[in-house]
């Protein structure tokens, strides 16, 4: 019979050639320096002697030639791998049929053709194969050692990488039987626990050792009640570290509980395969760790290629989370360390502005940061991972109550710079898993790192960029405006102090009409009405601070036909008129400081207006929009920006005397109230308005006093519409003009204007009747609701919308007469 050659290896000898040739009923192995033919080695059937993991080959040295009847000397025994014998292409295809005549080299005992079976089964396997293989081999229904075990169902459940870890996180199972599960599922019991600590071989438990949501867990997997199972730790041959747990759960119904035959089937298993399983487990690993180092990869490209825009990166970066591991919703919250806080910027993707995490009058959510699971990740600046998000006591129930959202489990991570908490992402639902697995938990916080990277280089390019556009548009404001003079000043204090009567026998009645008086007047009438009301003394205004702050207004408006300074000075006349006759301040509708808050702001509110709207400021992708488009209200923002910069001139500080607190809260009511002009709010705000209206007006609510100071700006904002007919025309007019102009911008830039913009398709009269219905009517009943006294502005605003559609009515005019021609 020809003998078998082929070729190993060991470490600190150089290559030999082992070969084996049959004597007698046996096999006997040497090494050979140099090989001199092969011949027939697909032909020879052959048996090995093995003990344990290892095939015992009899070495002998220095032979020249093989020969079987060569007794040679014998060296002893030398113990060469089963694991590296199997990769032998010609060895795997030549073992099968020797299985039978196998025996112990020592004893010359019958051992079983199945552990070279097993052996040779899980070569080249993934993990799961090789699981499934295991279970069937110590399955009843698969081989004949189930008739040890008597094991109703096996399992195999894997440590993580350290024992410290794994006593925190228990088990990992991923195949039941013959079946792969969607995903990693996680178990762990007192018992384990107690197993890996005490050093145990083997324990024997009942479903009492399970905490309740690893039974029902497993009960679940198994698709049966759990009442008795036997759970055996492997240990690692190199460094005897806890490796995997095999459980062989609920002995068969007539057969004694598991004991220590079933142990001793398990080992004998094991022994033959470890070597091998730890192999593909560290293989799979190595890919699993090589996979994520691309994907992480690519996410850092992605992330750092939007570092100029923090929205769209803070999408990215949850777009990214939700996909590196598989969550079915995202959502991330930046801390606001000021106002303890965290804010929802993100969810599912989507900006917080109009979302669950928006609300109603479109500023974004708030969520107090010692609150909830992300407020207790911001605290800790620990990630979280649960489960069962409604077992966990800090899960908020009602959002998905308001949602119609089912929230399983949540994976929370914090988004760091350093050790500073910069944010939270919180995931939710595993769509491949029953829950989120140690895998995730180890993905999220190497993604957090990259988030954390990009986070804060792109807010600091957002101050960066703030930074320039705002000195640009300083430096404009500055160019476009010159600087008020002291000469203007002087002459501004030397003016006779005027009281109302001097100024206008009307000017303290509603039909008095402030475009009527000469603009240079106008300035004066300002420091008057301040005069007036008694807040130069109440709050210590310096006059001549007083003076240049006016005056330093009054040139920062710009001139288009409408948003001008007789506009500004026309909505302030209001605003006094709403606080003086309606006695406002004594009646204690209003603080003191809400009076002053509320004057001031209709005097700053379109402060270096352009003539153009915010749906133009975006669409042009202008420096105003590119400044304030992700926060809203672009023109508005930019007005309150434009007050803060004058008030901040030097010289022009009206506010210089007031105590911090006082200072603080009147800049706050200044924004607040010029936001309040964008008609986008004051739709969004117009049900509160009304149930004020209908409820009425209780002067211990906060909410109430700034709900009514947003319906007086917007009713001062409007105030032209509740003048004469020919004023309130010619105010109207003005404002087409206006809009006429962008119409004709919007057209140069490619873009169709929307009607009203047109100047060849509005219809002004229609335009007016339904601004009037849709919005100035409701305003002023509403005022008038509150304060009956105020029902001529309703009886006025009516009147007026009879002439324009008696103006419709007629179809005699076209936009451009009416602009052109006095028509009455």
């Amino acid at each position: 019979m020809a003998p078998l050659y082929f070729v190993t290896e060991r470490k600190g000898i150089k290559r030999k050639y082992a070969i084996l040739v049959k004597n007698g009923d046996r096999y006997r192995g040497f090494f050979k320096e140099e090989l001199q033919s092969v011949s027939d080695v697909e032909q020879i059937e052959f048996c090995l002697a093995i003990r344990t993991n290892a095939c015992m080959l009899i070495p002998k040295l220095a032979m020249t030639t093989p020969n079987i009847n060569d007794k040679g000397p014998n060296q002893g025994f030398f113990f060469l791998s089963l694991t590296a014998l199997l990769p032998c292409a010609h060895f795997r295809r030549l073992i099968n049929p020797a299985m039978d005549h196998c025996k112990d080299f020592d004893t010359g005992d019958r051992t079983s053709p199945d552990a070279f079976t097993l052996a040779a089964r899980v070569q080249f396997q993934s993990v799961s194969n090789i699981q499934i293989i295991l279970n069937e081999h110590v399955h009843p229904q698969f081989h004949h050692l189930g008739a040890v075990t008597k094991a109703q169902s096996v399992f195999h459940a894997f440590a993580t990488s350290t024992q410290e870890e794994h006593l925190n996180h228990g088990l990992t199972v991923s195949v039941v039987g013959k079946t792969r599960l969607p995903g990693p599922v996680q178990i762990w019991s007192q018992e384990y626990s107690r197993l890996m600590r005490e050093d145990d071989d083997t324990v024997w438990i009942d479903k009492g050792g399970l905490d309740p949501n690893s039974q029902r867990s497993l009960e679940g997997l198994l698709d049966q009640a759990l009442s008795d199972c036997m759970l055996v730790p492997i240990k690692r041959p190199d460094n005897h570290q806890f490796f995997l747990v095999v459980a062989l759960v609920n002995k068969q119904e007539g057969h004694d509980a598991f004991g220590s035959l079933d142990l001793q089937a398990v080992h004998q298993c094991f022994q033959q395969v470890l070597g091998t399983l730890v192999g593909a487990v560290e293989l799979e690993e190595e890919r699993r760790l090589r996979e994520q180092c691309q994907s992480l990869l690519a996410v850092a490209k992605n992330l750092f290629s939007h570092l100029d825009d923090v929205e769209l990166l803070l999408k990215e970066i949850m777009s990214q989370a939700r996909h590196l591991t598989k969550a079915e919703r995202c959502s991330l919250f930046l801390l606001d360390k000021q106002h303890k806080c965290l804010v929802a910027k993100v969810f599912d993707g989507t900006s917080s502005g109009s979302g669950q995490w928006g609300t109603t009058d479109g500023r974004q959510l708030g969520i107090p940061a010692d609150q909830g699971i992300a407020g207790h990740v911001a605290i800790t600046g620990q990630l979280l991972n649960i489960s069962d998000a409604y077992a966990h006591p800090l899960f908020y129930q009602d959002v998905d109550k308001t949602t119609g959202f089912k929230t399983r489990n949540i994976l929370c991570f914090p988004i760091k710079d350093g050790d500073d908490v910069l944010g939270v992402a919180e995931l939710c639902n595993k769509t491949s898993a029953p829950c989120f697995t140690r895998a995730d938990e180890e993905l999220a916080m190497s993604f957090s790192i990259y988030c954390g990277i990009s986070l804060v280089h792109g807010l600091m390019y957002k101050k960066v960029r703030d930074a320039q556009h705002r000195s640009h548009l300083s430096n404009e404001l500055m160019m476009y405006h010159m600087k008020v003079s002291n000469e203007e000043t002087l002459k501004l204090l030397q003016e006779e102090s005027m009281n109302m009567q001097k100024i206008d026998i009307n000017f303290c009645e509603f039909r008095f009409v402030p475009r009527s008086m000469e603009e240079l007047k106008t300035s004066a009438a300002v420091v008057a009405v301040f005069q007036d009301l008694g807040l130069k003394e109440r709050w210590s205004i310096n006059q001549e601070t007083l003076s240049r702050f006016v005056l330093m207004v009054r040139k920062g408006y710009r001139d288009p036909p409408y948003h001008n300074w007789m506009h500004a000075f026309s909505v302030f006349h209001f605003s006094y008129l709403l606080i003086k006759r309606l006695r406002l301040v004594q009646q204690d509708y209003f603080t003191d400081l809400e009076a002053l808050a509320l004057l001031v702001s209709s005097l700053c509110h379109d402060v270096d207006h352009r003539g153009t709207t915010n749906s133009f400021q975006l669409a042009s992708n202008s420096v105003l929009a590119a400044l304030y488009s992700s926060e809203g209200s672009v023109m508005e923002r930019h007005h309150f920006a434009q007050s803060m910069c004058i008030l901040n001139t030097e010289g022009c500080n009206i506010f210089e005397n007031l105590s911090s607190k006082d200072y603080t809260r009147c800049l706050d009511l200044m924004q607040d109230i010029i936001l309040a002009t964008d008609l986008a709010h004051h739709l969004r705000i117009f049900r509160k308005l009304k149930d004020l209206a209908t409820s009425g007006f209780d002067k211990s609510r906060a909410e109430h006093h700034q709900l009514l100071l947003f319906l007086m700006m917007t009713a001062a904002d409007l105030s032209d519409q509740t003048k004469d007919w020919k004023s309130s025309r010619n105010a109207a007019l003005l404002v087409y003009r206006e809009f006429f102009s962008q119409g004709d911008l919007e057209k140069a830039m490619g873009n169709r204007p929307v009607e009203m913009m047109d100047r060849d398709k509005a219809c002004i009269p229609t335009l007016q009747i339904q601004f009037i219905d849709d919005v100035a009517l409701p305003v002023y009943s509403l005022l008038a609701q509150l304060f009956p006294e105020l029902s001529i502005l309703v009886d006025t605003v009516n009147s007026n919308r009879e002439r324009w559609v008696t103006l419709e009515d007629g179809h005699v005019v076209s936009p451009m007469e009416i602009l052109t021609n006095d028509i009455d």
